[in-house]
């Protein structure tokens, strides 16, 4: 190292200089052990198709800060450009030099500016400078003392890269230079931004009215310096940029002009083009462009260089079209590899492409191709294993003592990862380089030394290489015994299909397993992310071939990937498994739940089936087949020894036959069909009800009576439990002249109100109705048409349809309803809670039944107040009933968690317990708690001791109780988050159910969290809410203005903090009441409420308040109905002064007027803030609440680390965000670290997606007519492109969507809603405040996607530029007469 270098690097001891990119992430590792003789900058010349690779690498650097790296990368074109601002998101500062002089200038100051700063920088240059691109001798004398002056000075706390880069160029070239310069027209109408020299001052003089900006520092851009130098003339601004491959239609320097911070906003645009020739504009080609541009009106991208006449660049290699884009078919899987070995992965039928899917020859992405190579490189680390062994024999070699023991740890573990890593390898090579001029043998292994680090080697394929497992090279991998691995990526919608065209689908994995030397497992990430990594890191381990078939299906929307990959797995017809033949026994583990069930009780069974076997066993039709008069006839004698048997035991003699089918959606369908049964068996009839996929079709010819009630369901469509008989019913040709028939539908008329709706209205009932007459049924009556919209909603109907069908059928009451025992007594929800003995029921034995994984409807209703919800998957609900199994039932559990406040420990005891018994996710619900899901009958108990034993309980978490209690989670004021969440605490446990069924039914002899009195069930009593408890659920909320995070009039009773004028301290609550969201579409009876103010308390009176308004609502709030049974309708039966009255008779105190506040903001600060002294707080953005791992995003992982390492605490926010709380201040660095190595830190979302929030809906809610939680990202990512294009990525707008209209996402309240009326259809709501304190309003019903987009585009658009200062989108729709403003729930449907 020369003087020169020695002066550069000023405070390190020495400078490594790397020709290419090989080896940069290896000796980066080695330079981050502490060494201090190890290089303190690296200096590469890096081609630009080689940057995406070391994205890693240059991540773990704007981490770790050392050692100073600097990528120069030489640029021939725009396509190299792209390429480089393909790495913007890295960490790294990214500077363009234009000039030959300015490459060196711009090389030393980023050399400098990186040892200053510990970022590494990508430097672009022209290619006809790399000569120039040495560090020897770039600092001459003059400048030495100034380049050393500025290392060694004292760095400001909040140096930027601007000032850096601008203070090193002044130190080398005498004066400081800007990252953002102007040239061009002083009152320019049209300005170019552009990275670099894309425009030439000549080319710019020859247009008129046209200026560039040109940057030189893109990362980090400073905005502002970018703000100020555009001229306030300009109209228009454009982004002139080359992407190569663009994922969208916009560019990365697009983004960054809608991020600044303009005074007055201009039209933004995007001259995006994949054509090089962009960065050599003429004259003529600008003037070309720019009057396409002043006739652009509002934001858009355009082809520049089409709209130049620049011609295609022919260089870039066009996709075969019958070649299959694998990367939308394996991306998710292909995420998971390189989550999983990262550096070690290399996809081999692949790895000349520039990415691991290949995008290059045909013939380098066939598996012979990847198979061969693997080959080849297994072949020379054999070669490489046995120079090794030679060299460590051969004593006439001298070796050195560090060579020789690293040769020894790697030969003695060359397969294992963590000692043949790539560190390791360029530790060896490093040494090898040193002393190979010792002997030949050295010479040889250095040679080899590209093979010291062992690699992940995988052949990735789709399923047409099951079709010739010989041609596609699976049998070569088998039989060849190499460590190679093969993911046969299935995208099947029907994975059992066996038949394509001519060929024949082969099942790969018992193909492999029956070579009896590989490993096998069949995966589905969509079915179980855990045991796909299980899966491929066992098949990595694997000293062998390897083979994962892995589940995929193409489906039209990421939500039926999910769907059909559920469906797949629960039929059985992708079985989840494990094979490795090295465990015998268990080398076969079966990880399809349902199949290990059935699978146990089958073997259970076995010895039992084989006692009472037939000796002439029955076939199945599927075995034996018969023919269609055999079938036919079989009908005919089954029915004639069912007439007999019924006539012999003297059934037949009591009355002609009636058959009622019913498919029903939420209970009323059925409810009409019994009672069509109960008044036929009044009539004398023999009456069999049931649903109508229940009912053997074939049969349907010889009934003589057949009555069908049928709801309709979301876009005409008839229910689930219908579907098949309706699909049996169009397809059949029978004749059906011998039955007589008679349908009733239940349908809402006003429910699709456009008048080209009207259709589906009682679909259904009016398909059935036709199909049968058409089929030459006769028609008894009707169809009968019940309407929800008649006063006394379908019974009006059904009351005309009934007296319509006995009079037709002629047939007289002969016996009264007492006559029929069969039919249990109705039971109202009320007295249903009277006669549970205190919230007992039945519970404990329904959960120790086995044979169902069901609670029948009552147990189901009082398990809600124990804190638990039966649902089922709906996803796969329709197939297991059509198999005749019954639905995939399993329990919600939630859990009391007042002011939303958990230890580390509580976190981690949850996510063990989602992982053990759950779906594997958690929720952080809006009720600020958490959310288990898919936990089984058979696991209940279990959970509940779980929940208990982590100092948590679920009591009162649901039910017609005080639920969980809410509070502000990070007030402005920290100081008093710590107050209002023991208020909520304090609140709780005085509202707390005094029963001891909790205690009895879950936890037996074991202490529950909490100070709940546990009584003996002889002397259980509830002092507060009596035997009936309250008509419906009871929420409180507190929050501290000016943060309304809570929602706080969403609530039935709601606290609002009045601090005194420092600040400093709560004196008390202003008191609100009357708050809730939950309504029923078309129902204007029933509607979303804010919440209204009783007046003030003193804070020590908080307590006693709550249950004085508890109290009024549990003895004057409705019981009857309990679409009228919250408290809001209470409050506007009774008025505000009479609740006033009450609640200030029982407290013995009156209230006082209520005192000044103001809400700004209804959402969470995210990122870090303040605490109390000392301690910090990281808000981190948790989608829809949803904690998962999911291919690319491990969340639920990540998130238990940081568990395993905080020693603060967790707030969960009633958003679904999670803050890591109470931070120490020495702790925020390695806080900070820990969060950046998960990913957990990236807030870069857009403002709307930070605001938006989602209830679960589907698939497991009962109540979900529409998706939400799995829909609402997908709808926010086409949002977000007409966000940007109005340039309000910035500009924060509350979105909400809820897949039913019970408002559990508090959508009636936001600027903007949606709320599910059928599959894939949403009402539209606009105009709620952004601090939650005035309700939506419907602007558009039952809209689609498109429509939704088609909506809502013009609206934002014109918000974003006629918006007047500081106001909200919600403001801007009620001022512009877009939707009225709605104050009150009873105004909520006048439009």
């Amino acid at each position: 190292m020369d003087q020169a270098q020695d002066e550069l690097v000023a405070d390190s001891d020495n400078l490594v200089v790397l020709p290419q990119a090989t080896g940069i992430a290896a000796l980066v590792a080695d330079s981050t052990t502490g060494d201090a003789k190890k290089p303190q900058l690296i200096s590469a010349l890096v081609a630009s198709e080689d940057l995406i690779s070391l994205i890693p690498t240059l991540r773990g650097l704007a981490r770790q800060r050392s050692p100073a790296l600097v990528i120069h990368v030489p640029v021939t074109s725009a396509s190299d450009v792209s390429d480089v601002l393909a790495v913007r998101d890295s960490g790294c500062a990214i500077l363009r030099s234009t000039t030959q002089q300015g490459a060196i200038d711009y090389a030393l100051a980023a050399s400098i500016a990186a040892q200053r700063l510990g970022t590494p920088f990508v430097h672009c240059f022209p290619a006809g400078s790399s000569d120039s691109i040495e560090l020897q001798g770039y600092a001459a004398d003059s400048t030495q003392e100034a380049i050393k002056a500025y290392l060694q000075g004292e760095r400001p706390g909040s140096e930027s890269a601007h000032d850096a880069v601008s203070q090193a160029l002044a130190a080398v070239v005498g004066e400081a230079r800007e990252a953002v310069s102007y040239f061009g027209a002083e009152d320019a109408q049209v300005v170019y931004v552009t990275f670099g020299d894309v425009v030439s001052r000549a080319a710019v003089g020859a247009v008129a009215g046209v200026g560039v900006v040109q940057i030189s520092l893109a990362r980090p851009l400073d905005s502002e310096a970018l703000r100020q130098a555009v001229p306030a003339s300009a109209k228009r601004v454009v982004a002139l940029e080359h992407v190569r491959r663009a994922a969208t239609g916009w560019g990365p320097l697009f983004f960054d002009l809608a991020l600044v911070p303009w005074e007055h906003r201009p039209i933004l645009l995007n001259g995006v083009s994949s054509s090089a020739g962009l960065d050599t504009l003429t004259g003529e080609q600008l003037e070309a462009i720019n009057a396409h541009v002043l006739a652009l009106a509002s934001p858009t991208h355009f082809d520049a260089a089409a709209v130049a006449g620049i011609p295609e660049d022919a260089s870039e290699p066009a996709a075969s079209e019958d070649e299959p884009n694998e990367a939308a078919t394996v991306g998710a899987y292909g995420q998971l590899l390189r989550d999983v070995f990262g550096s070690r992965l290399r996809v081999a039928n692949a790895c000349e492409s520039r990415s691991i899917w290949g995008n290059g020859g045909r013939g380098e992405s066939t598996p012979e191709f990847g198979f061969g190579r693997v080959a080849a490189a297994s072949q020379e680390r054999r070669r490489l294993a046995a120079a090794v062994t030679a060299l460590l024999r051969d004593v006439s070699v001298p070796l050195s003592r560090p060579l020789h023991a690293a040769l020894a740890e790697w030969l003695g573990a060359r397969d294992d990862p963590a000692v043949a890593s790539a560190g390791a390898a360029a530790q060896i090579s490093d040494l090898l380089t040193a002393e190979a001029g010792n002997s030949p043998a050295l010479e040889g292994v250095l040679g080899l030394s590209a093979h010291f680090a062992v690699q992940s080697d995988w052949l990735v394929g789709g399923d047409a290489w099951a079709y010739d497992v010989g041609g596609s090279g699976v049998h070569h991998v088998l039989s060849s015994g190499l460590n190679v691995n093969v993911l046969l990526v299935d995208t099947a919608e029907d994975p059992a299909a066996v038949q394509r065209g001519g060929a024949r689908k082969k099942d790969v994995g018992l193909y492999a397993m029956n070579y009896g030397s590989a490993y096998v497992a069949s995966v589905a990430v969509y079915a179980s992310y855990a045991q796909v990594l299980q899966a491929l890191a066992e098949a990595d381990a694997f000293p062998g071939p390897a083979v994962v078939v892995a589940y995929l299906p193409r489906a039209a929307s990421p939500i039926g990937v999910l769907q059909q990959s559920k469906r797949a797995v629960d039929e059985g017809a992708w079985p989840l498994y494990r094979w490795d033949p090295r465990h015998d026994p268990g080398s076969f583990q079966l990880d399809s739940e349902k199949l290990r069930r059935e699978l146990a009780d089958f073997l259970k069974r076995d010895s039992a089936l084989a006692a009472v076997a037939r000796a002439t066993p029955k076939l199945s039709a599927a075995i034996a087949p018969v023919s269609v008069e055999a079938r036919a006839g079989d009908r005919l004698a089954r029915k004639a020894r069912g007439d007999v048997d019924a006539l012999m035991s003297g059934l037949a003699v009591s009355g002609p036959p009636l058959l009622v089918l019913f498919a029903s959606d939420g209970g009323n369908g059925e409810e009409a069909a019994r009672r069509l049964a109960r008044s036929g068996r009044r009539r004398g009839m023999t009456v069999r009800c049931m649903a109508m996929d229940e009912y053997d079709f074939e049969e349907l010819a010889y009934e003589r009576t057949v009555v069908i009630a049928v709801s309709t369901a979301g876009q005409g469509e008839i229910p689930t439990a219908g579907r098949d008989f309706l699909k049996a019913l169009l397809a059949t040709a029978a004749n059906l002249s011998e039955t007589s028939f008679a349908v009733f539908g239940l349908g809402d008329s006003h429910y699709w109100p456009r008048a080209e709706d009207a259709v589906f209205y009682n679909k259904p009932a009016r398909d059935l109705d036709r199909r049968l007459a058409e089929l030459g049924a006769s028609r008894i009556a009707g169809p009968g048409l019940g309407d929800d919209q008649d006063a006394d909603g379908w019974e009006a109907g059904f009351g005309t349809f009934e007296s319509q069908l006995w009079d037709a059928l002629n047939l007289d009451v002969v016996s009264s309803a007492a006559d029929e025992p069969e039919e249990p007594p109705a039971r109202t929800d009320e007295e249903n809670k009277v006669i549970s003995n205190f919230l007992r029921g039945t519970i404990a034995q329904a959960i120790a039944d086995t044979s169902t994984g069901a609670v029948d409807e009552w147990d189901g209703k009082l398990l809600k107040f124990h804190g638990t919800y039966m649902q089922d998957d709906r996803d796969i609900r329709a197939g297991r009933l059509a198999r005749g199994e019954e639905k995939a039932f399993s329990f919600m559990i939630r859990v009391r968690l007042p002011g939303g406040v958990a230890t580390p420990a509580q976190w981690l005891a949850m996510d063990a317990l989602a992982s053990e018994y759950g779906n594997q996710t958690m929720k952080i619900t809006t009720r600020q708690t958490f959310q288990l899901h898919g936990v089984l009958k058979r696991n209940l108990r279990e959970t509940m001791r779980g929940i208990n034993r982590g100092l948590m309980d679920t009591i009162a978490a649901c039910g017609d109780v005080n639920r969980n209690v809410v509070a502000s989670a990070n007030p402005l004021q920290a100081h008093l988050q710590p107050e209002v969440a023991r208020l909520a605490a304090d609140i709780s446990t005085h509202l707390l159910p005094a029963t001891s069924a909790y205690h009895e039914i879950w936890l037996a002899d074991e202490q529950v969290a909490g100070s709940a009195e546990q009584t003996s069930p002889t002397t259980d009593y509830e002092p507060l809410y009596g035997p009936a408890y309250l008509p419906r659920k009871y929420k409180i909320a507190i929050a501290i203005p000016p943060e309304n995070d809570v929602d706080v009039f969403a609530y039935d009773l709601g606290y609002i903090a009045i601090l005194d004028d420092a600040q400093e301290n709560i004196l008390g609550y202003n008191i609100v009441i009357g708050g809730g969201m939950g309504m029923t579409h078309n129902n204007k009876a029933t509607y979303p409420r804010l919440a209204t103010c009783l007046g003030y308390v003193p804070k020590d009176r908080a307590v006693i308040v709550s249950e004085k308004v508890m109290l009024v609502q549990r003895d004057h709030g409705d019981r009857t109905n309990r679409k009228h049974a919250r408290l809001k309708y209470t409050v506007d039966d009774h008025g505000m002064d009479w609740w006033r009255e009450q609640v200030e008779a029982r407290l013995g105190f009156s209230f006082e007027p209520a005192r000044p506040y103001a809400f700004t903001r209804n959402g969470d600060r995210y990122g870090w803030t303040k605490s109390t002294p000392g301690l910090n707080n990281f808000t981190m953005f948790v989608q829809n609440g949803r904690v998962a791992d999911l291919p690319g995003s491990p969340l639920k992982t990540a998130l238990a680390d940081v568990a395993r390492r905080h020693t603060g605490n967790f707030r969960l926010t009633c958003n679904g965000h999670l803050i890591v709380a109470d931070v120490k201040d020495e702790d925020v660095e390695s806080i900070t670290r820990l969060l950046a190595s998960h990913r957990l830190d990236n807030l870069d979302y857009s403002a709307l997606r930070l605001h938006s929030m989602a209830c679960v809906a589907l698939p497991t809610c009962a109540l979900a007519m529409a998706e939400s939680e799995r829909y609402l990202p997908r709808l926010i990512d086409l949002l977000d492109e007409v966000i940007d294009q109005a340039g309000l990525r910035s500009d924060a707008i509350v979105i909400r969507m809820t897949g039913c209209p019970n408002g559990c996402a508090r959508p009636y309240n936001a600027e903007i809603a949606f709320v599910g009326k059928a599959p894939g259809a949403y009402n539209l709501y606009l105009g709620g405040s952004h601090n939650g304190d005035r309700l939506s309003k419907i602007y558009k019903e039952t809209v689609t996607e498109d429509q939704i987009l088609e909506a809502l585009t013009p609206i934002i658009k014109q918000y974003a530029i006629e918006r007047q200062e500081a106001e909200r989108f919600g403001d801007f729709v009620i001022r512009k007469g877009i939707v009225k403003a709605t104050r009150e729930g009873k105004d909520f449907h006048d439009v």
